[in-house]
């Protein structure tokens, strides 16, 4: 199971809670090669990870096959295990500037950033796409072919068009198609929510291993469980909620040590959210977290809230979402 480059959530600290609970490997969050080139603090910010990151892939978008050559090899110094190419982030202020899944109506320049990055990367290349720009330009399979024939490694395949964002269902069809198309591996993406999807996914398109992105929102046990019931075939428990909270104090603390203590906090709010969905009371939990800039403070809410709710703790959560 391998963890998606989540812009705005992969962080270092989420990075590490996904290894400890088995990914086999975790990509950076997306990264501006114009960033990379500048020298910019939050790109190198984006940049830095830790030796037990590792195995590791630093995601890169940009539209100019010169910058995308001359970031990999300044990307070249921290040695990491992959660099990929983004074709595939669907969001306006990327694709306004021909980056991420905007490369699909372009499968020309795509094909010169392809080369430029193969011939400057020291690192095996690998690429993740949409299916295509939308429903009447559906290119993964040419892309994947592309890939190949540029000397990419892999390719991971969402199925879903930039048009899609991530509404509709994906069309797992898509993965299918493109593993039949090509001998280098293939990785499917999207709408993975548990180890049943994972399976099913596995089975159905043939791919070769599956990215996990959403699904692992407050939920790093869907890499543990999914290990567990591919090799078993049995689906282990749900995480009680001391496990979650545990876990999620686990993660805050992650996050002081590598940003500071208050913005460290701060930056947990969402993944705090995540952690305690389906709880009991946890809107009213979640209004005392959101509030609080300290990890001793979010501890002793958190004591206290399992306290209260003693009698409770046993019931099983709502999905582990």
């Amino acid at each position: 199971m391998i963890l998606a480059p989540l812009a705005g959530v992969a962080d270092a600290a989420f990075r590490l809670m996904a290894k400890r609970f088995g990914a086999a490997l975790v990509y950076t969050e997306m990264i501006s090669a114009e960033g990379v080139l500048r020298g910019n603090p939050g790109t190198r910010e984006l940049l830095d990870f830790a030796p037990e990151e590792r195995p590791i892939g630093v995601q890169l978008f940009g539209s100019d096959p010169i910058s995308m050559g001359s970031a990999c090899k300044k990307v070249n110094q921290i040695k990491p295990e992959l660099i990929d190419l983004n074709c595939g982030c669907p969001v306006r202020k990327v694709v306004g500037k021909n980056g991420g899944a905007a490369l699909l109506k372009d499968l020309n320049l795509l094909e010169k950033m392809l080369s430029a990055m193969v011939a400057s990367a020291e690192s095996p290349v690998t690429v993740k796409t949409r299916s295509g720009w939308d429903k009447d330009r559906l290119v993964a399979v040419e892309v994947a072919r592309m890939a190949q024939d540029c000397g990419a490694a892999a390719v991971t395949v969402h199925p879903r068009t930039q048009r899609d964002g991530f509404s509709n269902r994906a069309d797992w069809e898509v993965i299918a198609q493109v593993k039949q198309s090509v001998n280098i591996p293939v990785i499917g993406s999207g709408d993975v929510f548990s180890p049943q999807d994972v399976k099913d996914m596995l089975d159905r398109t043939g791919c070769d291993a599956v990215m996990i992105g959403r699904g692992s929102f407050g939920n790093p046990w869907i890499f543990s469980r999914t290990n567990h019931f591919l090799k078993h075939g049995q689906l282990p428990p749900e995480p009680s909620i001391r496990e979650r909270i545990e876990t999620c104090l686990a993660h805050v603390e992650l996050s002081t040590k590598r940003h500071g203590e208050k913005f460290g906090v701060i930056r947990m709010r969402k993944h705090m959210a995540w952690y305690t969905s389906g709880m009991p009371k946890a809107r009213e939990l979640r209004q005392q977290l959101f509030s609080l800039e300290t990890l001793r403070q979010v501890q002793q809410v958190f004591h206290r809230y399992l306290v209260e709710i003693q009698g409770a703790s046993e019931l099983a959560p709502d999905g582990g979402r």
